[in-house]
């Protein structure tokens, strides 16, 4: 990430303080970060803030109509940059946008750039459900150069429960990165893509199980990687971490979330998802034995085994090898030796 050019583009709501932690990751990772603000954004965040967390002055309307080196700013701006992020986007800018408009230095800096551009909309909920503003929504992302950090759900400034928050950092920051990466190319537009993550639970009785520590961070971080590149994607999951659930479900309306406890739920879940999937990404700790019997009911202590019989969990990669068709890839994680096998 280092040396690379980012600009942050600040339009007026409460969400621009979230910014300032994008701003201040990047900067201590080397990056290069620019930032315009909108005469409302100034209302939330002063230009002086962003201006000490990028170690660069940050840039107004009053910048805009003085003389730069004898070129307009809106052209240096928008030629410098490798990747735009227009957070929080208000229900104004997205109007701009939709329409081609450029009152303003942002607005003429987005015309006469070039670059990947994302978007991390924030407004109330009946502001963000508006037809009027999913119309907008609709007509800007259809552009190739946009691209969507969907707003989640939640409680908002405005007291009310619903969508339109603005996207978290950390789910900010991993698709800039994608996007650095991929120049904005969706290579993968059209392709579905099957992901399984998670460590499995293999349960002795309702309370007790055999598990291993796997967050499924893993992967998360390819399912959201695959989704930056444009496909479609399911993920078989077996996440235990209610904030990383959380984070999941508020990344894309594209992904398909398939909760799979054990060992035998994932296999079943990830041998109806296989035959649809152009490439599989076996990313899930999938326990290797499980209890030779399972108890309905919790087990007395004075029950519990000395010893506990055990049998062996079958191979869900070797399975579905078995099944796959010429077109599909399938890829294995093997933990043991901390290597990627493909199964081409």
């Amino acid at each position: 990430m280092k040396g690379r050019r980012v600009l942050i583009g600040v339009s007026g709501g409460i969400a621009a303080y979230k910014v300032c932690e994008i701003i201040s990751t990047l900067a201590k990772a080397g990056v290069e970060v620019r930032t315009i603000l909108t005469d409302a954004a100034q209302e939330f965040v002063t230009p002086l803030t962003f201006a000490t967390l990028c170690r660069h002055p940050a840039f107004t309307d009053k910048d805009f109509w003085q003389a730069n080196n004898g070129r307009p700013l809106h052209v240096q701006l928008g030629e410098w940059a490798e990747i735009f992020v227009l957070a929080p986007l208000t229900a104004n800018t997205l109007a701009k946008l939709a329409g081609g408009f450029a009152d303003n230095l942002l607005t003429n800096t987005v015309l006469a750039s070039s670059c990947p551009i994302l978007l991390a909309p924030a407004m109330n909920t009946d502001m963000w459900e508006q037809s009027a503003v999913q119309r907008n929504w609709q007509q800007v992302l259809a552009d190739g150069r946009y691209h969507a950090a969907h707003p989640g759900t939640g409680i908002l400034a405005c007291d009310r429960a619903g969508a339109g928050r603005m996207a978290e950092p950390c789910e900010i920051l991993p698709h800039l990165e994608s996007l650095l990466y991929t120049k904005g190319d969706r290579d993968l537009a059209g392709k579905r893509v099957l992901i399984s993550a998670g460590g499995t639970r293999e349960h002795l009785d309702p309370v007790r199980f055999i598990g291993n520590p796997s967050t499924g961070k893993m992967g998360v971080a390819v399912a959201q990687a695959a989704l930056h590149r444009g496909a479609a994607v399911t993920l078989v999951h077996c996440i235990t971490d209610l904030q990383l659930l959380e984070a999941v479900k508020d990344v894309s309306p594209k992904m398909r979330l398939v909760n799979a406890t054990s060992a035998e739920a994932m296999r079943e879940a990830m041998l109806e998802c296989f035959p649809d999937a152009d490439l599989t990404v076996m990313a899930a700790a999938v326990a290797d034995v499980r209890p030779a019997q399972y108890h309905s009911e919790k087990l007395p202590k004075r029950s519990l085994p000395n010893s506990l019989p055990l049998t062996a969990v079958g191979d869900i990669v070797a399975e579905l090898g078995k099944l796959k068709q010429p077109h599909q890839k399938l890829i294995g994680l093997r933990r043991k030796l901390g290597i990627l096998s493909s199964r081409l």
